[in-house]
């Protein structure tokens, strides 16, 4: 395994890489090694030299930190001026019982985010700029250090989630925020699943602005509406919405509801076993019937992010009709699958990422085309 400590290191191995037409698997903490198609046989090429914060301004709410650096690290800086990163980045460790340290780089690579997207958006939408090394071993820089209205090509969105394989990152520049002065959540118990999705859809239409919306089924059901912001807000925000329903209802605060978004934001339902795990993204107001339709049909387990947008669905298997009927279930409401766990064997023969339409895959091999003309970043990672 390759480890470079420059970016002008990284560079160079990518160029001979290209030259020699050698495939390289990228990789950061190694944290979702297992996501994805298995690595075909290539070179690992490590981005953890490449670490520490290059510069952060808590009042420019900026940070600009090497790909390579832990994500324990940026939040550890952030948390001494009282800010994070709003987009509230998975932990898969304890989903695939992996090891290692996430990194940033890792975490925009995948778009990685969490419940708190149904408010601020995606980990693209903080990324202000980025340095990558493309697949001939040139450095591009694109975007910079503010948000801005611009012409031509963002290519540091297009670097979120494509996984490597337009690019290896060597440095990103975030918008961080400052943390919210109070936090809570109402949860509403003993809901059945379209009683709470159908909740969480008319809480997300008010002015209220829910910062996670998720439904818990099980014996007794959470529908889980958190609220952020100055306490004076919180407080009347929570009383409007308390209104919504006459159901029974409590107020979680501390460290209940950091536990709470924690377990919602690692998907800890599904940890602890080696069942396929599926990410359906879906049209809210259909999710209830697609996620009754699966678990009827494949004894399937299900709960419920971003006001029913996100399901998150365990199987008993995963095989290459599990997968049609997963897709073909959603595709009526336009959504898409992905098989975010599965063994290596399953993770050969299926599509682990929703198959594209003929001309969106057409696309997507010209943007390969053009920032790895010889295909070596993490080839097979995304399809055959």
């Amino acid at each position: 395994m390759d480890t470079p400590k420059t970016e002008a290191q990284l560079a160079a191995l990518i160029k001979q890489a290209h030259v020699d037409k050698t495939p390289l698997r990228i990789r950061g903490g190694g944290t979702r090694a297992d996501l994805g198609r298995p690595a075909q046989p290539a070179s690992v090429l490590s981005t953890q030299g490449l670490s520490g914060i290059t510069l952060y301004d808590p009042g420019a709410l900026t940070m600009i930190p090497q790909a390579g650096t832990p994500m324990a690290e940026i939040e550890a800086a952030l948390d001494a001026e009282n800010q994070m990163l709003a987009f509230e980045p998975i932990d898969y460790r304890g989903l695939l019982a992996s090891t290692g340290e996430p990194t940033i780089g890792g975490t925009v690579a995948a778009n990685i985010s969490g419940p708190r997207r149904v408010l601020v958006g995606a980990c693209r939408d903080f990324v202000l700029g980025v340095r990558f090394v493309t697949g001939e071993g040139d450095t591009v820089k694109n975007g910079g250090r503010v948000m801005k209205n611009v012409t031509g090509l963002d290519l540091s969105k297009l670097q979120c989630g494509a996984y490597g394989g337009l690019g290896v990152l060597t440095e990103i520049s975030m918008k961080v925020m400052p943390k919210p002065q109070a936090a809570m959540t109402l949860v509403f118990e003993g809901f059945t699943v379209k009683q709470g999705l159908a909740l969480l859809r008319k809480a997300l239409g008010t002015p209220f602005e829910l910062a996670g919306a998720a439904f818990l089924p099980g014996a007794t059901s959470r529908t889980c509406l958190r609220i952020e912001g100055l306490k004076t807000q919180v407080d009347y925000r929570m009383k409007n919405l308390a209104a919504l329903s006459s159901g029974p209802s409590k107020i979680v605060t501390g460290d209940e509801h950091d536990a709470l978004w924690k377990s919602i934001r690692d998907v800890a339902p599904f940890h602890g076993s080696d069942k396929p795990v599926w990410r359906l993204s879906v049209k809210p107001s259909a999710a209830a019937d697609i996620a009754a339709a699966l678990e009827t049909a494949l004894g399937a387990e299900a709960f419920f992010d971003w006001g029913g947008g996100l399901i998150w669905l365990q199987t008993p298997d995963a095989t290459a009709e599990i997968a049609q009927q997963i897709r073909a279930e959603i595709a009526p409401h336009g959504g898409y699958a992905t098989l975010i766990r599965g063994s290596a064997q399953q993770r050969a023969v299926l599509d682990v990422f929703q198959p594209q339409a003929p001309h969106l895959a057409k696309i997507s091999q010209q943007l390969r085309d053009q920032f790895d003309p010889a295909g070596v970043l993490n080839p097979g990672l995304m399809a055959a």
